[in-house]
């Protein structure tokens, strides 16, 4: 459990970490740098990176895409949202509705939808059916797994990650959340029911730390089924000054946190703002601050979305991208193709160019790209794309392996090591300390071979060398160690590849950053 006297620990982990400098060979030097946990600096030899020529299809000329990036930036970049919360807080409910209300979902769909749910008694799941798929989750009115859409704002491209909320799913959370950009976090405004997902095992505050530690700086927070509660601003604000005390100490900025109230169920202030003569009670409390005009209604959830800023794409760094899925063949791929989804973490990609698989080192050669469900000459940091690659066995494949630019793989290692913050374990970590490590999606059996030292959170010096245990709200540097290779980057080098999270038992106990690999 997650307790609030963690908060200045993880604010220390997540605003500010000092980290050991890295030497060429991985031994750590003695040199201590501040480090920013989003902030880092990059190592200058990327920025001049070659990527290695390979052959193209003969038909296709080879595009310079880091300039055609840069020409159509404005029209490509595609903000990854990921909607998290406790179960039954609405989420699934909330964005089904707002993608209806945005013309994604048709009417003849939707109505299917509302006749079905009926049928089965269930008809306040319709929205909810929109990106519940399988039969299972729409029986149990359950998310199971990411389920992924894709919508516009006025400003903005997003794709929509709708995470599960229930606690059995965190490991499908996580995979979900380590691709986004930016979160809405879903709070249930009902009577017991804010208290149900943020006191005691409830997912809200692990859910909030999780993405905050996958990266996640901006975050919008809709206050859900205030319409249950008669629109009462007591309550709003109740719930928004425990969330905005909890939020802040976990790292994140005053500045990147806003609260709308709304009803995913009923629509209410989810792609317009309210109109005061029809909602009279919430248009009494709810105003917009920076309007011209007193008394004009709040924005509504679209309107603060629509404000998340872009984050710097790393477009010209050595290509990868983590494997999330994998099948044979594809809509725009032949039956000895396999088709490769996941999230671009960097570099760049077109059509004819070759590649190289981590682990195994097998090459082979991109057929076509599906970016957003479109396909494309080209793709690059920060898409949500399905890779079709022909060359490479499926049986190759592996959810956690990591497509690369050819000549310059990422790395597979059985031992690294990284910069924890421990949360709330079971019982304190020793050497041996047997857990479930996760790096993107792939989750797999680890152990903290070796506890290197504990550090200050508030300088970063050691504060003692090989400890024989870490204790809850301690911040150290381990070595890890798996019993199969996994694909990492030092945290410097690249902020998606170089994040780790323990799990045991259920609950989250660690997280940090790849600071050293080891070889094999």
């Amino acid at each position: 459990m997650l307790k609030d006297t963690l908060h200045l620990t993880i604010n220390s982990l997540l605003h500010g970490l000092e980290l050991g400098a890295t030497a060429e060979g991985g031994a750590p030097t003695k040199e201590i740098c501040k480090l920013k946990i989003d902030e880092a600096s990059t190592n200058d030899a990327d920025a001049d990176t070659t990527r290695a020529e390979s052959p193209a299809i003969k038909s296709k000329k080879r595009i310079d895409v880091v300039a055609e990036y840069s020409k159509h930036q404005k029209n490509r970049d595609t903000l990854n949202l990921v909607v998290v919360g406790h179960v039954d807080a609405g989420k699934s409910t909330l964005m089904g509705h707002l993608l209806y209300a945005l013309g994604q979902v048709n009417e003849r769909t939707m109505k299917k939808f509302e006749r079905d749910a009926e049928k089965i008694g269930k008809g306040s799941f319709a929205y909810a059916w929109v990106l519940d798929e399988t039969e299972e989750e729409r029986s149990r009115g359950v998310t199971m797994d990411i389920a992924t859409s894709s919508f516009a704002t006025k400003h903005r491209k997003f794709t929509l990650l709708d995470a599960p909320g229930h606690r059995d799913f965190v490991p499908n959370m996580i995979s979900g959340a380590s691709r986004a950009d930016v979160a809405v976090l879903v709070v249930d405004a009902s009577t017991g029911g804010f208290e149900s997902g943020f006191d005691g095992n409830g997912q809200t505050r692990e859910h909030a730390i999780l993405i905050r530690s996958l990266g996640v700086r901006q975050l919008v927070v809709a206050i859900n089924k205030l319409d249950m509660v008669e629109w009462s601003q007591d309550r709003y604000l109740d719930i928004k000054t425990r969330l905005f005390d909890f939020l802040t100490g976990c790292g994140y900025q005053k500045s990147d946190v806003r609260f709308v109230p709304v009803s995913g169920l009923k629509g209410t202030n989810l792609v317009r703002r309210i109109d005061p003569g029809e909602m009279p009670s919430l248009a009494a409390w709810y105003t917009d601050e920076d309007a011209a005009a007193q008394n004009t209604p709040g924005p509504c959830l679209v309107d603060l979305i629509d404000t998340f800023t872009m984050p710097e794409r790393p477009v010209d760094k050595p290509f990868r991208l983590a494997v999330t899925d994998y099948f044979k063949g594809g809509t725009f791929s032949s039956s000895s193709s396999v088709s490769v989804s996941g999230r671009i973490a960097q570099g760049n990609i077109q059509v004819g160019e070759q590649i190289v698989l981590v682990p195994g080192g097998e090459r082979g050669t991109i057929k076509a790209i599906d970016v957003d469900f479109e396909p494309e000459e080209w793709a690059v940091a920060g898409d949500s794309v399905v890779l079709m690659i022909q060359g490479i066995d499926i049986q190759q494949f592996s959810v956690g392996s990591v497509v690369c630019a050819l000549g310059r793989p990422i790395h597979a290692t059985t031992r690294f090591e990284a910069q924890v913050v421990v949360f709330d374990p079971p019982v304190p970590i020793t050497n041996g300390f047997p857990a479930l490590l996760h790096i993107q999606s792939l989750n797999i059996p680890a152990v903290v071979h070796k506890i290197i030292e504990t550090m200050d959170q508030r300088t970063g010096e050691v504060s003692k060398r090989r400890p024989r245990h870490i204790r809850k709200g301690a911040t150290a540097r381990v070595e890890i160690a798996t019993e199969s290779p996994v694909c990492l980057e030092l945290f410097k080098d690249s902020k998606d590849l170089g994040r780790v999270m323990l799990r045991k038992n259920g609950e989250t106990i660690s997280a940090g950053i790849v600071t050293a690999v080891y070889g094999n």
